[in-house]
C-alpha cells in the first residue's frame, strides 16, 4: 500500500512537473490534464475518463460507510455539511463554485484525506480524473 501511495505521489508530481504548473492556480481542466498524464502513465488499458464513472464512484460506499456524497450531497453543485462534524462546505463541482480544483496542492490534499475516508486507501489517478470529469460535467 506505502508503494502505491508513493508512486501515486510520484506519478502525479511528475504529472506536474511535465506541463510545468507548480502549486500556483490552474484551471480544472489543466489538473484533469494532469491526472491524464498520471493516469496513461500508471493505468493499464487506460482509454480517458468517464463522468458517468466519476458519478458511480461518488455515489458509492465501496463497502464502507461514507461515499463522496455523504458530505458533499448527491448534487455536489450545491453545498454539502461533513457527515461526522457538521461542517458546512462549500459547492464541490467547479461549475458552481469556480475556486474548487484551482490549487494542485489543494486538490492532492484533499483527495488524500477524503479518498482515504470513503475507501481506506488513496484514489488512483483514474478515479480522480473520473471524479472531476463528473464534477465539471454538473449543470451542462
Amino acid at each position: 500500500m506505502r508503494t502505491t501511495r508513493f508512486v501515486s505521489g510520484l506519478l502525479l508530481a511528475g504529472a506536474l512537473g511535465l506541463t510545468g504548473l507548480s502549486a500556483s492556480a490552474v484551471t480544472p481542466a489543466e489538473l484533469q490534464q494532469n491526472f491524464d498524464a498520471a493516469a496513461r502513465a500508471g493505468v493499464p488499458g487506460y482509454t480517458g475518463f468517464s463522468a458517468q464513472r466519476g458519478r458511480q464512484f461518488f455515489n458509492s460506499t465501496h463497502g464502507n460507510d461514507w461515499s463522496c456524497a455523504s458530505c458533499h450531497t448527491q448534487d455536489p453543485a450545491g453545498p454539502g455539511r461533513h457527515a461526522k462534524t457538521g461542517r458546512d462546505i462549500a459547492p464541490l463541482s467547479p461549475v458552481a463554485n469556480p475556486q474548487r480544483f484551482t490549487d494542485p496542492a489543494k486538490a492532492d490534499k484533499w483527495f488524500s484525506r477524503n479518498c482515504n475516508d470513503v475507501l481506506g486507501r488513496p484514489c488512483t489517478a483514474q478515479e480522480k480524473g473520473d471524479v472531476l470529469a463528473y464534477l465539471m460535467s454538473l449543470g451542462k
